[in-house]
């Protein structure tokens, strides 16, 4: 069994203290020994809404490909309510993304914002 090291960032901007821990016990169905941050609140960055975003980093361990957690990680936004409608009105229930997965980062804008830069020395 090949396990993989991952960092994902979890955010959202809609009833997020309630979200952010319901996405956590989804992600727990595909996440192994996962370790979360602290969980702060953040400014919006380029958003069509002013509501604060409640984000998060966890870093952990995957049996999934990066192909397959990608789609593994969107069912999860999808089952907790996330809607290409919603998104185009900037409402975001959950959003999460692979920042790195077996070292290679990805979504390189987001290692330079302030939040992550914050939170991942607790990784």
């Amino acid at each position: 069994m090949v396990m993989h090291q991952v960092i994902l960032s979890l955010g959202a901007n809609y009833q997020a203290e309630k979200n952010l821990p319901e996405a956590q016990k989804s992600l727990g169905q595909i996440l192994f020994s996962p370790h979360y941050t602290d969980a702060i609140w953040t400014e919006p960055i380029a958003s069509k809404r002013t509501d604060l975003y409640l984000n998060q980093l966890v870093k952990a361990q995957t049996e999934l490909d990066f192909e397959a957690l990608i789609k593994a990680i969107k069912e999860i936004e999808i089952r907790h309510g996330r809607t290409p409608e919603e998104r185009e009105q900037g409402i975001v229930r959950i959003d999460i993304d692979v920042l790195e997965f077996d070292g290679v980062h990805h979504h390189q804008r987001d290692w330079e914002r302030p939040y992550v830069k914050d939170l991942l020395p607790q990784l």
